[in-house]
């Protein structure tokens, strides 16, 4: 999904600008750190203390120059017009984070505010057309049978979540002045496979397989996952 995130990057801004980037829910900072690897100045924001202890762990053993890129902040990603002032970014991520919310829509919203004109949305949340696919190959045909008619699923936390459509987000991005610009796949071929599973010698050839699925219809669609990039207007 990097590269599908810098390819629309790449595709909006001129090559060298250093970017105001927002990272919303951004974990234990992987995505943060490479973006600020990469030049940009990241603001990452976190509710979970764990993550955020260790993304302030991971960017503690960064050179200076790279933790100077950085500022992160503990608060919850519907809080962000207490924290910045509206258009404040060109670059807002918002990644694995909308399944726990239970009304998306007013998140979202708050997200594209913290657009500059002109700046790139990035969202990335479970295919809520699809849920019947795991439970399907995985052999569990009264799961798969329950989730066609829902966009709620239990995920491999155990904890019980939401998913969301591709056309029911594309309405709410257009909704907000910033339309859906591309969408893509995440893991097409890859749902299944164990959380503790080996990493295949040929790696780099399945990496390959899910960036072309990713980005190839009808493989896109049945992917588990949705990456959606939208532009403020």
């Amino acid at each position: 999904m990097a590269r599908q995130l810098d390819e629309q990057i790449a595709g909006r801004f001129p090559v060298g600008q250093r970017l105001r980037i927002l990272d919303v829910g951004m974990g234990q900072g992987t995505q943060a750190l490479r973006l600020a690897r990469l030049g940009h100045q990241v603001t990452g924001v976190e509710q979970d203390a764990t993550m955020i202890a260790a993304a302030h762990q991971a960017l503690a053993g960064e050179p200076e120059g790279i933790r100077e890129r950085v500022r992160l902040v503990q608060g919850d990603g519907r809080d962000t017009g207490v924290h910045f002032l509206p258009g404040s970014f060109d670059v807002v991520l918002c990644h694995g984070v909308l399944m726990y919310v239970e009304e998306p829509d007013p998140l979202v919203a708050g997200l594209a505010r913290m657009l500059a004109p002109g700046g790139l949305l990035s969202l990335l949340v479970r295919n809520g057309d699809v849920l019947a696919m795991r439970p399907g190959l995985s052999g569990d045909w009264t799961g798969a049978l329950a989730a066609f008619d829902t966009t709620a699923y239990r995920n491999r936390l155990g904890l019980d979540v939401r998913a969301d459509r591709l056309s029911a987000l594309t309405a709410t991005l257009a909704g907000i002045a910033a339309p859906l610009h591309a969408w893509y796949g995440v893991r097409v071929f890859t749902d299944t496979a164990a959380d503790d599973a080996e990493i295949p010698e040929d790696l780099q050839t399945l990496l390959a397989v899910e960036e072309r699925a990713g980005r190839t219809d009808p493989y896109r669609g049945v992917a588990a996952l949705l990456h959606l990039c939208g532009v403020r207007g």
